[in-house]
C-alpha cells in the first residue's frame, strides 16, 4: 500500500509538471490573450491553485521523506553533521525551484498577465524568481542548520530549545525584513508633499510621527495596491505601493494608511510572533512525536525530510485557526482606521477601489474564508462601514 502511495504521488507529480511544461512552451512561443475581468472566475482559479499547490507540496515531501532519503548515499543518509544535511537540503531547494519554473510560469506569470493585473516582463519576473530562491535559501539553510545542531547539541530537549529560539529568529526576520529585504525586490523613496505631511499628522497621533514614510514601486510586480506600517522597539516605517498613490484619493490613501497603522497601534507585530512562536512550539513537538520513532533522528536527512513532512501536513491543520486570529485582527484594524479618520465613507470608497483594482471578490464561498481566508469578506467589511455611516463619530 506505501509503494502504491508512492507511485501515486510521484505519477501525479510527473504528469502534473509535463502539462505545465508543455502549457508553458505553448504561450511562450503564442503568448495566450486577456481574460475577462471577472473576480468570481480569477478567485476561483486562485483557490484552485492554492489547493494544487499544497497537493503537490506534500506529495513532494512523501516521495522525498518515504522513498528517496531511503536511497541516497549512507554519508548523507546517516549523518548527523549539521552542515552536510542542511547543504543538502539547500540543493534540494534549488533543483524544486528550477523544476518548477514552468508551473509557476503558467500559475503566477501568466495568470496574472491575463487577467489584466501585470505588464511585468517575462525577463523581469525570471529575475526576481531567480532573487527570491536565492534569498531563500541564503535565509533557509542558517535556519535548518540551526535546527539541526540543537537537535545534536540537545539530542533530549532539543524541541524546548528550538522552541525557544523561534522568539529570537522570528523578532530578528520581523526587523531585518523592511529594512534589508524588501529593498532587493523594490526600490524605496521618502513620500514627499500634502500627503506625507497629512499621514504624518495621522501618525502623530498614536506616537509614530517621526515613522519613515516611503513610495516603493510596486507597479514593478503587479497592479495591485497594498500598504504597510512596520515597527519594533521604536522604529517606525510607513510604506505606501505606487498603485494604490496613484489610484486612490487622498481620503482613501489616508484610510488605507490608518488600517494599516491600527495593526502598528494594537502590537500586532509582538501578536504575530507571539503567535508564530506558538504554532512553531506546536509543530515542533507534534512533528517529534508524529514523524520521529525511537532512534530516529532529526539530524539526518531522512529524519528531517520525514519531519517536514509531518509538519506540513500538521500546518494544514492549524492553519484556519490562523485565518480566524487574523480576520478578527483585520476587523479590529478597521474598526480603528474608522475612528481615527472619522470617515466611514472614506473606506468604503477605499475597498470598492481595492476591489476593482485587486480583481478581489465580495465574498469567497464560505469553506475558503473558513480555511484560508486571512482576512474577512470585502463585502461584510463594506456593510460594516456602511452601518458606521448611520452612527455618530466615535474615538478609539
Amino acid at each position: 500500500m506505501r509503494r502504491l502511495t508512492l507511485g501515486l504521488c510521484a505519477g501525479f507529480l510527473v504528469g502534473y509538471a509535463t502539462v505545465r511544461f508543455a502549457e508553458a512552451w505553448n504561450d511562450f512561443r503564442k503568448p495566450a490573450g486577456p481574460l475577462p475581468k471577472n473576480p468570481a472566475a480569477y478567485g476561483a482559479r486562485k483557490r484552485a491553485l492554492m489547493v494544487t499547490g499544497f497537493a503537490r507540496s506534500l506529495a513532494g515531501q512523501a516521495v522525498i521523506a518515504f522513498a528517496l532519503a531511503d536511497h541516497l548515499p549512507a554519508a548523507i543518509r546517516d549523518s548527523d553533521r549539521p552542515i552536510v544535511t542542511a547543504t543538502f537540503n539547500a540543493l534540494s531547494t534549488s533543483i524544486d525551484a528550477i523544476l518548477d519554473t514552468p508551473i509557476d510560469y503558467i500559475e503566477r506569470y501568466v495568470l496574472e498577465r491575463r487577467y489584466g493585473l501585470s505588464d511585468q516582463s517575462f525577463a523581469e519576473w525570471l529575475r526576481e524568481r531567480a532573487k527570491g530562491t536565492a534569498l531563500s535559501m541564503a535565509v533557509g539553510m542558517p535556519v535548518v542548520a540551526g535546527l539541526l545542531w540543537i537537535a545534536r547539541r540537545f539530542p533530549k530537549t532539543w524541541p524546548i530549545v528550538s522552541s525557544l529560539a523561534a522568539i529570537p529568529i522570528l523578532t530578528l526576520f520581523t526587523l531585518v525584513a523592511p529594512l534589508y529585504l524588501a529593498p532587493i525586490f523594490n526600490k524605496f523613496e521618502r513620500l514627499e508633499g500634502p500627503l506625507e505631511q497629512r499621514l504624518r499628522r495621522l501618525a502623530a497621533r498614536y506616537g509614530a510621527g517621526n515613522a519613515d514614510i516611503f513610495r516603493f514601486d510596486m507597479s514593478r510586480q503587479t497592479k495591485k495596491a497594498n500598504a504597510y506600517v512596520t515597527g519594533l522597539f521604536g522604529s517606525h516605517r510607513i510604506a505606501i505601493a505606487d498603485t494604490l498613490l496613484d489610484g486612490f484619493s487622498d481620503d482613501e490613501t489616508e484610510f488605507v494608511v490608518a488600517h494599516e497603522l491600527g495593526h502598528y497601534v494594537a502590537g500586532d507585530t509582538l501578536v504575530s510572533i507571539g503567535i508564530g512562536s506558538l504554532a512553531a512550539t506546536f509543530l515542533i513537538f507534534a512533528g517529534k512525536a508524529l514523524a520521529l520513532p525511537e532512534g530516529e533522528k532529526v539530524a539526518n536527512m531522512r529524519g528531517l525530510a520525514r519531519f517536514s513532512f509531518t509538519t506540513q501536513l500538521l500546518a494544514a491543520v492549524v492553519g484556519p485557526l490562523l485565518a480566524a486570529g487574523s480576520r478578527a485582527i483585520e476587523r479590529r484594524a478597521d474598526r480603528f482606521a474608522r475612528a481615527a479618520t472619522g470617515h466611514p465613507e472614506w473606506g468604503v470608497a477605499a475597498f470598492e477601489r481595492l476591489r476593482e483594482q485587486n480583481l478581489a471578490e465580495d465574498e469567497q464561498p464560505r469553506w475558503a474564508e473558513l480555511l484560508i481566508s486571512s482576512h474577512p469578506s470585502l463585502r461584510s467589511r463594506i456593510a460594516t462601514l456602511r452601518e458606521a455611516m448611520q452612527q455618530a463619530p466615535f474615538s478609539p
